[in-house]
């Protein structure tokens, strides 16, 4: 079993807000010894499937990044998956709130 690592009381980051099909989404990535450590999402709106699904995402992306899974695995195992609901934000089509975690995570890593 992966060692997972205990999460510092502070830790810095970047939260990025990006339009989904569901509402405002707002994504933080944070960082411990200059590499990604845990992701949060939010989404604009309360409750709902779509925001209990996207906190469980991160929340498993969370517990891999603390395990040593390089954040490129996420971005390239999420982008690209559909909803019912995509839209544009930033001049990017996103396609679902799967597909703007991994377009948050590209950037955060520069793979543009």
């Amino acid at each position: 079993m992966a060692e997972v690592k205990s999460r510092p009381s502070i830790l810095n980051g970047q939260t990025y807000k990006i339009s989904t099909g569901c509402g405002s989404l707002y994504v933080t990535v944070n960082i411990d010894d200059g590499v990604p450590f845990e992701v949060f999402a939010k989404l604009g709106k309360s409750g709902g499937c779509s925001a209990s699904n996207t906190e469980a995402l991160t929340r498993a992306i969370s517990i891999g990044l603390r395990s040593g899974v390089p954040i490129e695995e996420y971005y390239d195992h999420l982008k690209g998956i559909q909803c019912i609901n995509p839209t544009v934000s930033q001049g990017e089509q996103i396609k679902s709130c799967a597909d703007a975690i991994a377009y948050v995570l590209k950037n955060f890593v520069g793979k543009k």
